[in-house]
């Protein structure tokens, strides 16, 4: 199977080609890195279903004019001559052309008389997220789909469906297939955010446990990627708006109930996006403050270690001073004690364990109770509540 290595990349690498300024409007200049077109003709009705993954132009007008619905997919832009016999065959308007091979629209829908153009993005998690542009015109009997590059993508359950003729899949119009389309695309912005949930639980559990500024690293990319996510998908809530709306012609009644659906799932996306932002910016919080904690907690041992040493420090310097006993009764007559030295290190290590134990008591040594620590309910009282 073949890889699709153009949409692997990094959003911050990539840098979208536009038309140079001037350039006269439907001009079709495509990057010219990218690959080669590759088409794929499905067609089919109630009782009739082809696949023609080599198809000419006749093929497809052959289509049009045999079968009830008609869908074309493109995969890469870099074969300007193909555009054009599309743009001529399903009267496309050049301005949509145009849109096609410039990748950095946004998700919208635009009426072209008889045809309507649509943008969407499909978004694929790897290391970062990475998006795709899918460009897709709607006629009367036929969805036209342009993809930036060959491979896997997220409509290949669409395919399956017309191919074993599941639910409503074969018995609807283009309408119900250009649906179908863009809620499998919508749909695959859930396993993406779960995927980041995933990645900001197991932060919160690194910031309670190992709290480093690597942390604050990964939270700040994340943010950075759900705020990528939320620009994609927010202009799919007014592109789907107009679908539902607007008087087309070409999308019936019962679709657009199809379309709500799909509208309410950009809207839970929107929502998930905005509560795993949230998330990200508490947990930095959490960072913040664990850290503070942690600098808290070794300048507080180091203090007491300090304490501690003060007086055992003042008992040595005082003993350190060379005074002649011989020379005065007054000068450290302990130093001609038998036991002296073992006197002084009773001392010391009784005002030692005297300040430990007093440290403790008031609360300044022991663990100290933490950020991410959960205080056991009183006795008497359950976990469960029972509500009668």
């Amino acid at each position: 199977m073949v890889k699709k290595h153009h949409r692997r990349r990094n959003r911050f690498q990539h840098k979208q080609r536009r038309q140079p300024p001037g350039t006269m409007p439907g001009t079709l200049q495509p990057n010219p890195h990218a690959p080669l077109s590759e088409m794929v003709l499905i067609a089919y009705g109630p009782d009739a279903y082809i696949e023609n993954r080599q198809p000419t132009i006749e093929d497809i007008r052959i289509s049009l004019a045999k079968y009830p619905v008609t869908w074309v997919n493109i995969d890469g832009l870099g074969d300007v001559q193909l555009l054009k016999q599309l743009a001529e065959l399903f009267h496309l308007h050049p301005l949509a052309v145009e849109d096609v091979v410039n990748l950095h629209q946004r998700a919208k829908v635009e009426n072209y008389g008889d045809t309507h153009f649509i943008v969407s993005h499909m978004v694929e998690l790897r290391e970062v997220i990475e998006s795709e542009q899918l460009s897709l015109f709607l006629g009367d009997n036929f969805v036209l789909s342009f993809q930036e590059a060959p491979g896997p993508d997220c409509l290949e359950p669409v395919r399956e469906r017309l191919r074993k003729d599941l639910g409503l899949s074969r018995k609807r119009g283009s309408d119900y297939l250009l649906y179908s389309l863009l809620d499998a695309v919508i749909d695959h912005y859930f396993p993406v955010l779960e995927a980041y949930g995933e990645r900001l639980d197991d932060l919160e559990q690194t910031i309670l446990t190992r709290p480093d500024l690597g942390t604050m690293t990964r939270i700040h990319e994340i943010k950075r990627e759900l705020l990528f996510l939320r620009r994609l998908i927010w202009p799919h809530r007014d592109a789907l708006s107009v679908l539902v709306r607007d008087p087309i012609p070409q999308i019936d009644e019962e679709t657009r109930v199809y379309l709500r659906d799909c509208q309410d799932h950009v809207m839970r996306i929107i929502d998930l996006v905005e509560t795993c932002r949230e998330i990200g910016s508490d947990l930095m919080d959490l960072q913040l403050s664990s850290m503070g904690n942690r600098t808290n907690e070794i300048m507080r041992v180091l203090t007491v270690i300090a304490t501690i040493f003060m007086p055992l420090t003042f008992i040595v310097g005082v003993y350190g001073m060379n005074f002649d006993p011989d020379s005065s009764p007054w000068n450290m007559p302990e130093l001609r004690w038998y036991y002296g030295y073992p006197l002084t290190w009773l001392v010391m290590i009784l005002t030692s364990v005297w300040m430990l134990l007093y440290f403790k008591r008031r609360g300044w040594l022991g663990k100290r109770s933490f950020i991410g620590d959960v205080p056991k309910p009183p006795e008497g009282r359950g976990e469960e509540t029972t509500v009668h």
